[in-house]
């Protein structure tokens, strides 16, 4: 089995921490995280593929032990988060690679995958949205925030940030004492740093841009056909099943699966995803 490795790579001003395992010459998997959390959310899953793939899984900006400018100096933006995980992809030298994207995650990796689609092999998407349908109503104080970006719909979307909430992210939905805390406790470790929770709230009003782009992430989708692999937390609140069914509109062959779990998914059911994602990416990237 090969080790975690843990590595730093400096993307201009932002030097981007990351999880690495499997052999060097493996098919690559790139792993971007959501939030409030970062590569961390990893731990387990790359373990369990290591053996087949490379697997390299980097913290955002904003995030775990990546260490960016502060705000005043760089944009925290999703625009931002794009541009230097890909400066980390060239960087590194990924010429192809498949996407696992997860909330947060979700739109960085559409962006990578809309600015060079021949790198893209294979996409799996675990409570990933690009679809409308697939945002809740828990969703409307954020859109306030778009709509009007005023100090006090900023101060509204704050109660997204606080210790209850990253915890209720973790195991709303998810099995019965299934959950371990530390993945919790750890978010919530960084989100207390100085500047944190500005900086997040930066990235809350940036998601708006988001939500403007899906109707580009369904185009490259519906152009390009990537093979792509939606499993997901179906008890989500945030992101819901009908976002990872609306897949199928633009990738028909999309493979759906529907997990008894929460948000955090990995969390409860990362030998599951292993078992999915080791069937589907062995038949497409074989096939390809």
């Amino acid at each position: 089995m090969s080790a975690l490795i843990y590595r730093t790579q400096k993307v201009g001003d932002v030097d981007v921490f990351y999880r690495e395992t499997g052999p060097i010459d493996a098919p690559v998997i790139l792993l971007l995280h959501g939030f409030p959390t970062s590569s961390h959310m990893f731990r387990d899953l790359m373990p369990a593929l290591a053996d087949r793939y490379r697997l390299i899984a980097p913290d955002l900006p904003g995030f775990g032990l990546t260490t960016a400018p502060p705000r005043g100096q760089f944009t925290y933006s999703f625009e931002a988060l794009a541009h230097v995980i890909g400066g980390f992809v060239d960087a590194i030298g990924l010429q192809r690679y498949a996407l696992y994207i997860f909330d947060y995650g979700a739109p960085v990796g559409l962006r990578l995958a809309m600015a060079n689609p021949e790198r893209i092999t294979a996409i799996v998407t675990q409570n990933g949205n690009a679809y409308m349908e697939g945002l809740s109503e828990g969703w409307e104080p954020w859109q306030a925030y778009w709509r009007e970006p005023t100090p006090a719909h900023r101060e509204t979307t704050r109660a997204s940030l606080s210790d209850e909430a990253i915890r209720f992210q973790y195991e709303h939905g998810s099995p019965a004492g299934r959950v371990s805390p530390d993945g919790s406790m750890l978010d919530t470790f960084y989100m207390h740093r100085p500047d944190a929770y500005e900086i997040q709230l930066d990235l809350i009003l940036s998601y708006g841009s988001n939500v403007a782009l899906y109707p580009d992430f369904q185009s490259y989708l519906r152009q390009h056909r990537p093979p792509v692999l939606a499993v997901w937390g179906k008890n989500d609140p945030f992101f819901l099943p009908p976002g990872a069914e609306a897949y199928r509109r633009d990738v028909p062959d999309t493979e759906l699966h529907l997990l008894d779990t929460g948000h955090f998914a990995l969390e409860t059911h990362h030998q599951e995803i292993a078992t999915l994602m080791r069937d589907f990416l062995g038949r497409k990237l074989d096939a390809a």
